[in-house]
Parts: structure tokens; C-alpha cells; sequence
């Protein structure tokens, strides 16, 4: 098996991302339903923008994969643009649910939203979700992020491409690398 360079990105700032630094502790807003599904906040897509000159320079990437929360989703096409490379949703590089913008929306929500990518192969819910009850935030548990982690890492070791570009989340990236991400940061790595 030969190895694999992958881009990893986290996403531009959020509305929560915003809204986190407007209060003096995260938890004040962690609840706060209306932060659902965050998208990207106006400095966010001025971040992801700023991307595209970053990614326009490498050249040899065969496959996007995101996230399928709208902050990744819109991260990526302004990052990206019209490049003509395949774009793929994978939920397992969502991010650990641990606030209310890491609850997800339906896939056909999103597929209103982005009729361009295709959401029919997601599960309803594909965030974490405790089915024990009837509450949409429930926190994932570490265990269960681990096991994400390996389970995409083993789906990445799988693919056919050699170079990947993976816009993902903060806890997400950090946990996997071992590495703090800020918003719209890049990082090589071989896999």
C-alpha cells in the first residue's frame, strides 16, 4: 500500500465560532438551539476565500471529503471553487458532538441547501445521537470519537486516491493528530 498525502482542513469560523468569543465561557452558548448546524460566520467566508489561492497551488488532489455540517460544506466551495474534483460527504469526520452547531441536519435539509453533492447515502440523524432519548444534544463519548477516527482513517487507507483534501472540525483533526487547529488552518500529512 503506498502512502497517501492528505490535506486536512478544519472549517472557516462559525456563528458559534463568533458567538463563543462575544461570551466569557463557551458553555453559555453550547445550548443555544438557534447555533444549530452553524454555517459561516462573514469572517468565515472571508477565511475560506482566503483559502482558495492556498489550494489553487496544489495541484495533484484527486478527492474533496466533508463534512456534512454546512460550516465544512461551505468551507470547501469557497476553498475549492469550481476545481473540477469529485467532492464526497462522509459523516465520520463530523465533529464530536458536544455543543448544539454539532447537531446535524437531515440529508435532505442539506441536499436543498447544496443540490450539487449528494446526501442520499446518509443516515437520518448521521450525527451522534444517544437512542436511549428523545434529546437531540446528547455528548458523544470519546470512545465512540476514537472509534470514528479509526474507522475513517481505515476508509481513507482503503481509497484508490493518493492525495486527499479532508475538511473536517477542530476536536475532530486535534484528536486524530494530536495537533490544535484554528479556523481554516491546513495541515499536510502522510497517511
Amino acid at each position: 500500500m503506498s502512502a497517501k498525502r492528505l490535506h486536512l482542513i478544519r472549517h472557516a469560523q462559525s456563528l458559534h465560532n463568533a458567538a463563543a468569543l462575544a461570551v466569557p465561557d463557551e458553555e453559555l452558548i453550547k445550548r443555544d438551539p438557534a447555533l444549530r448546524d452553524a454555517a459561516l460566520s462573514p469572517l468565515g467566508h472571508h477565511q475560506a476565500k482566503a483559502l482558495a489561492d492556498e489550494m489553487t497551488a496544489v495541484k495533484d488532489i484527486e478527492l474533496i471529503v466533508i463534512s456534512p455540517f454546512t460550516r465544512a460544506i461551505q468551507t470547501a466551495q469557497h476553498a475549492f471553487g469550481d476545481a473540477d474534483i469529485t467532492r464526497l460527504i462522509h459523516d465520520l469526520p463530523r465533529e464530536r458532538l458536544d455543543s448544539f452547531c454539532d447537531v446535524g441536519r437531515p440529508p435532505a435539509q442539506l441536499a436543498q441547501d447544496f443540490p450539487h453533492l449528494s446526501f442520499a447515502h446518509l443516515d437520518d440523524p448521521w450525527w451522534y445521537h444517544d437512542p436511549a432519548t428523545d434529546d437531540p444534544f446528547t455528548q458523544e463519548p470519546w470512545d465512540v470519537l476514537d472509534q470514528r477516527i479509526n474507522g475513517f482513517v481505515a476508509w481513507l487507507q482503503a481509497r484508490p486516491e493518493s492525495c486527499i483534501a479532508v475538511v473536517a472540525h477542530s476536536t475532530f483533526l486535534r484528536v486524530w493528530t494530536d495537533t490544535p487547529f484554528a479556523n481554516a488552518q491546513r495541515l499536510e500529512i502522510t497517511l
